[in-house]
């Protein structure tokens, strides 16, 4: 699963997409699997894969969560589609 993420801090404005260990590392944070992302994230959720995605990224961020969450200016969810999305079949023709 690939999320894109896209933030502004600190007048910077950074996009960064997650990998499996930063997947993992919101499961163990909240307790969760990542089956449950499918029913919907909240504003936490979204913040923290991108805490963890930007330290995966070199992106110097804050040693916590929360110093990260309350410099945050604006936060969205830019795509959240598979990394390797099947291709669609080719249409039946007659």
């Amino acid at each position: 699963m690939k999320i894109s993420i896209r933030y502004t801090r600190k007048g910077e404005t950074h996009e960064v997409s997650t990998t499996l260990g930063t997947i993992v590392a919101w499961e163990r944070k909240f307790k969760r699997k990542a089956s449950d992302m499918a029913n919907g994230m909240g504003i936490e959720d979204i913040a923290y894969l991108a805490f963890e995605a930007s330290k995966q990224h070199k992106v110097v961020v804050p040693a916590a969560f929360d110093d990260f969450l309350n410099t945050l200016d604006n936060l969205e969810l830019v795509s959240d589609e598979p990394e390797n999305p099947t291709p669609a079949a080719p249409p039946d023709e007659h």
